[in-house]
């Protein structure tokens, strides 16, 4: 669901009060976590983690302006939704993060392209977001998006 505000303390006052406390955890949990260099913002009516313009002038393609998405954090209808950009950008990174989730959880993973659905707020492996918060510095994405620019001609 995307809820219109315009700060992460707009968003977490707007969530259901059931969400409240595992959205303010795993926010605060991309925040410790993620390398220097990424910045919080409110796009798309939810939490984004990006590389600024400044840091990155060319920003997203998809939109003019606009700084490049990295990491996103929602309340949906049915689930909490975990976007992470980098698990298709940098090779390898997807199959650590399926071999170490099925190792944490009893659960099969939930998990598209880059998002990964938690219908089950008691079965997020807290400690393991931690750690692929941690796995792409700025630079190290930056690279890993402009190859697969090149490499789908975009």
């Amino acid at each position: 669901m995307q809820y219109n505000v315009n700060s992460a303390e707009e968003y977490l006052a707007e969530l259901p009060e059931e969400r409240k406390p595992v959205i303010e955890k795993l926010r605060q949990i991309i925040l410790d976590n993620l390398p220097e260099g990424f910045q919080e913002e409110i796009t798309y009516g939810m939490l984004n983690y990006v590389v600024p313009l400044e840091t990155y002038p060319a920003g997203y393609h998809v939109n003019e302006g606009q700084a490049l998405p990295f990491m996103a954090l929602a309340s949906q209808k049915n689930h909490i939704a975990l976007y992470h950009m980098g698990i298709y950008a940098q090779k390898g990174l997807e199959e650590w993060f399926r071999e170490e989730y099925a190792k944490q959880v009893p659960t099969k993973l939930d998990m598209g392209k880059s998002c990964i659905r938690f219908k089950n707020p008691k079965r997020i492996p807290y400690e393991l977001i931690a750690e692929l918060c941690q796995k792409i510095t700025v630079d190290e994405y930056i690279k890993a998006y402009e190859a697969g620019r090149k490499r789908s001609g975009v």
